[in-house]
């Protein structure tokens, strides 16, 4: 498991060298809602893509 700081800079070797500072926030915000969401699947339990289509049939959304 990487620590933050090691995400950050590998961030910042990945962007473009002319990114501005909102770029930099904004992917910081992604990795933070992803790690997020990764923890919650772990305590939670994840759905499978069958159980997501069945939910989003009922709200007739496709």
């Amino acid at each position: 498991m990487s620590t933050a700081k090691t995400e950050v800079q590998s961030l910042l070797e990945k962007l473009p060298d002319d990114c501005s500072l909102e770029d930099v926030q904004y992917h910081l915000y992604v990795i933070e809602k992803v790690h997020r969401g990764i923890d919650r699947a772990k305590k939670e339990g994840e759905s499978s893509q069958l159980d997501v289509e069945k939910r989003l049939r009922r709200w007739n959304i496709e």
